[in-house]
């Protein structure tokens, strides 16, 4: 087995939104626009999940292995996804809102050896946990436009295991994870063109136990009524961690789709 695809396929499910990534962390297309259904006390409330089919590029190492190199696209990585969820949720009450972004992937793969003395192939397999939460105030507003700044915290968790089948090491399995918070900031807005169509976007940037995390995106929504709208987009997310050989430099990009339903 390359040694190689070890830190590729564990970097793949660290960053899938399939990615974070990962992470539409401060504002996603998915979030409420300026026309909200709004509650007796004031209060409203929106529930989004999105699909974000993105590819990923960067350097990346686990497993105490050297440094590998990747570049896989969204195809690449589906081949090898079992499961994932990703979902917003944002509660706003006039300039004030919260709101919360959590994806969890899950990814395995199988490798056989070159001659299945040792072992007859290997599988791994990738949890991943990225949680953001965060609040936001509305610097600007009129019957079109709205302009809010943001911060927040985002917590990744990543959780990689190997195992032999065969040979002499046969049963034998071995585990590397590694966990830290980003701080981030920056802005969403949304502007709409028609009563039905409107353009969205973010763009923050942060640190903390990356040193670099920074996020940007950019969408086009229609609202079919006023508590349902669908929005497809491009966004771009790119980390830079690195602790005790666990090493994740990269950036994941791609198309995301996503359904809002306001309540």
């Amino acid at each position: 087995m390359r040694t190689c695809r070890i830190p590729i396929l564990a970097a793949i499910g660290t960053c899938l939104l399939a990615g974070s990534a990962m992470a539409a962390d401060i504002y996603s297309p998915m979030t409420p626009e300026l026309k909200q259904v709004t509650t007796e006390s004031g209060w409203t409330f929106a529930f989004s999940p999105y699909f974000w089919a993105a590819g990923l590029s960067g350097d990346v190492a686990q497993f105490g292995l050297p440094e590998a190199h990747v570049n896989a696209s969204f195809s690449d990585i589906f081949d090898h996804l079992d499961f994932a969820a990703m979902a917003i949720g944002e509660a706003r009450y006039g300039d004030y809102s919260i709101f919360t972004d959590l994806m969890y992937t899950k990814m395995s793969g199988q490798r056989g050896t070159p001659r299945g003395i040792l072992a007859n192939s290997v599988d791994l397999s990738t949890q991943t946990f990225a949680g953001f939460l965060g609040a936001g105030y509305t610097i600007y507003e009129d019957s079109q436009a709205r302009v809010d700044i943001a911060a927040g915290l985002r917590v990744w968790s990543v959780e990689s295991e190997f195992s032999f089948h065969g040979g002499v090491l046969d049963g034998v399995s071995r585990k590397d994870d590694a966990t830290w918070v980003d701080g981030l900031a920056g802005f969403r807005g949304t502007y709409s063109l028609t009563p039905e169509i409107y353009l969205t976007g973010w763009g923050l940037i942060g640190a903390g136990g990356a040193d670099l995390d920074w996020d940007v995106a950019a969408a086009i929504g229609y609202r079919f009524s006023d508590t349902i709208s669908a929005e497809a987009g491009y966004r771009a997310l790119g980390v830079d961690y690195s602790k005790d050989g666990f090493v994740f430099d990269a950036v994941q990009q791609g198309p995301i789709l996503g359904l809002t339903v306001r309540f």
